[in-house]
């Protein structure tokens, strides 16, 4: 054997690491993602995606787009704001999001005890993953707008566009960590 396939029989070798790394910052983005829905600036932030969803609009108050007139920069405190958010239901949702996907989060955890319970948080993340992928359909602000650049609109991703494509990477750890997860409760 040359130098070459032993350096890549020790590359695969690393494929349990890999996936063990994997679940743990999968947990510890849950966690915190989950953590930040409690601060108010995180839940004004998910109004536009949540608003014009036709899978979670329902939970506010208000409809699509009435929200434009309350936005508030991350860091801004704006008390007209805040009161529209609190009368919107924005901070109630987040906060019952945020239980979830901690939820998710210390499921996908349990994974060297409870393996059965990891492989359904994993699968409660795939379906997470899709449902924010959605909103890359359902929200105008995933996009750049068409302003006096010529580059705007498909496929030129706006800050939230970026911060939503980002889940199709959460999608394939779910699925790897979710098939490591039933294949350990299987053995």
């Amino acid at each position: 054997m040359n130098a070459m396939t032993n350096i890549y029989k020790e590359l695969a070798a690393l494929d349990h690491a890999g996936v063990s790394i994997l679940r743990g910052g999968l947990v510890i983005v849950l966690l915190w993602i989950g953590g930040l829905k409690f601060a108010r600036y995180e839940a004004e932030s998910i109004v536009p995606l949540v608003s014009n969803s036709p899978l979670m609009g329902f939970f506010y108050r208000f409809p699509s787009p009435a929200y434009r007139l309350h936005a508030t920069t991350e860091g801004d405190l704006n008390p007209i704001n805040r009161a529209w958010n609190k009368k919107n239901g924005t901070y109630r949702f987040s906060h019952g999001l945020g239980v979830v996907i901690v939820i998710i989060g210390l499921m996908i955890a349990v994974n060297p005890f409870l393996p059965q319970v990891a492989t359904v948080g994993s699968l409660l993340l795939v379906l997470m993953s899709c449902t924010t992928l959605s909103f890359l359909v359902t929200t105008p602000e995933a996009w750049v707008p068409a302003k006096a650049d010529s580059t705007h609109g498909f496929p030129y991703l706006s800050g939230v566009g970026r911060l939503v494509i980002k889940d199709v990477i959460m999608l394939g750890a779910a699925v790897v960590t979710m098939s490591d997860s039933a294949k350990a409760f299987l053995r």
